[in-house]
């Protein structure tokens, strides 16, 4: 039986990474530490939402450092707020322990710095949680276009049209020194996955967003329930649940001086083979607007895919003909991403691989971060080997 400590343990580790876990091996692997700063916040999480696969002596630590000393663990998974992945995936480097990584895997240029050096030095074994790549429909995609049947990709249109995006104004994301940003939170995600489509590296970026929707100047720290509003405010959880019939994704009022994070953001990215991607992620789009996806164009063909939509499209240029691929997702976490990634995290702790994604992990963040960079020069940058 593999033992696992966790560090971190937010909701994409407890509802999303370990139901994956324990769907795939069972009794092959229990949680027997938890570190996170919160002991009590994980205590009530595990009595009003419990899951299998938690030790019945489960240890809880508030220090990282203790956890790491003091238990013997084949493996790490590291779910902190953002701006500590780097810091806590060094930490377990150092224990030569096998690491599951939240994304992004840094926020900063400094800690990308600091995460590269240590994968020079420790030669790590990570799995970067970035599901959407082992997601069946995004395997297919690549798998239609390496076998040419819409010629070389010239041109790719992607899109993320986010109808959750409350979230990111409404709760503990919109803070851009914990999450460094939009383009590190959801972009990231998106970057790894059309990178390991193209199957090249992207060499340029010029991004610019857009914030006019979600500001002013209410109070900083102010929440939706001691402001007078919170009955007619647009954005307010009695609206939201009450009129808009939607689900409610934090308190803090997302008019105030503190809200942070863009509207809206778009990249235009040169890869190297000349072909040019332009990206574009939305926050305000609700409901059925709600879209996640790209179409590739090359001379023979254009493919589109849209994973809400659980369907690929491919238009043939030279015949009138349109194929159409549908998926039964099933209601997977991360349309079947989840499973695979706990698949090829149970491959490090058995031996069976000692494969590491943590370059793809730091390729997306770096695209990400000179997204971010671009946006506030308003310059095209150029994307540095790593």
């Amino acid at each position: 039986m593999y033992k696992l400590g966790v560090i971190g343990l937010g909701v994409r580790i407890h509802d999303g990474v370990l139901p994956s876990f324990y769907e795939l091996a069972g009794e092959d692997y229990r949680v027997t530490a938890v570190a996170d700063i919160n002991p009590e916040g994980v205590r009530e999480r595990l009595k009003n939402n419990p899951r299998p696969g938690y030790a019945s002596d489960l240890k809880i630590y508030t220090d990282a450092d203790e956890m790491l000393a003091k238990e013997e663990l084949d493996g790490v998974l590291i779910g902190t707020r953002c701006s500590l992945h780097t810091p806590m995936a060094i930490k377990v480097m150092e224990k030569n322990i096998p690491i599951f990584l939240e994304k992004p895997v840094a926020t900063t240029f400094e800690d990308l710095k600091r995460l590269n050096e240590a994968k020079q030095k420790y030669n790590p074994r990570v799995a970067v949680s970035f599901p959407l790549r082992y997601s069946e429909i995004a395997v297919m995609v690549k798998e239609i276009i390496d076998s040419g049947k819409i010629g070389d990709v010239l041109q790719v249109v992607a899109f993320n049209d986010v109808p959750y995006g409350r979230v990111y104004f409404h709760d503990w994301y919109r803070d851009e020194n914990e999450t460094g940003g939009l383009w590190l939170q959801k972009a990231t995600h998106d970057f790894d996955c059309l990178n390991y489509i193209l199957g090249e590296k992207a060499q340029n970026v010029y991004a610019r967003y857009t914030k006019k929707l979600f500001k002013g100047d209410m109070p900083a720290g102010l929440t939706c329930d001691a402001c007078e509003k919170n009955k007619s405010c647009p954005e307010s959880p009695f609206v939201i649940k009450n009129k808009y019939h939607d689900v409610v994704r934090g308190e803090y009022c997302c008019f105030a001086k503190d809200t942070g994070n863009e509207d809206c953001g778009s990249a235009v990215i040169e890869y190297q083979s000349g072909a040019v991607l332009t990206y574009t992620q939305n926050f305000f789009a609700r409901h059925s607007a709600g879209r996640r996806g790209a179409r590739f164009y090359g001379y023979k063909g254009t493919l589109e895919f849209d994973w809400y939509k659980s369907e690929i499209k491919v238009f043939m240029h030279n015949a009138p003909r349109v194929e159409t691929y549908s998926f039964d997702g099933g209601g997977a976490s991360h349309f079947g991403g989840d499973l695979k990634l706990a698949e090829l995290y149970m491959d490090m702790l058995s031996g069976k691989s000692t494969k590491s994604y943590l370059d793809e992990g730091m390729e997306s963040a770096l695209m990400c971060l000179m997204a971010r960079k671009s946006c506030e020069t308003g310059e095209c940058i150029n994307i540095p080997e790593l």
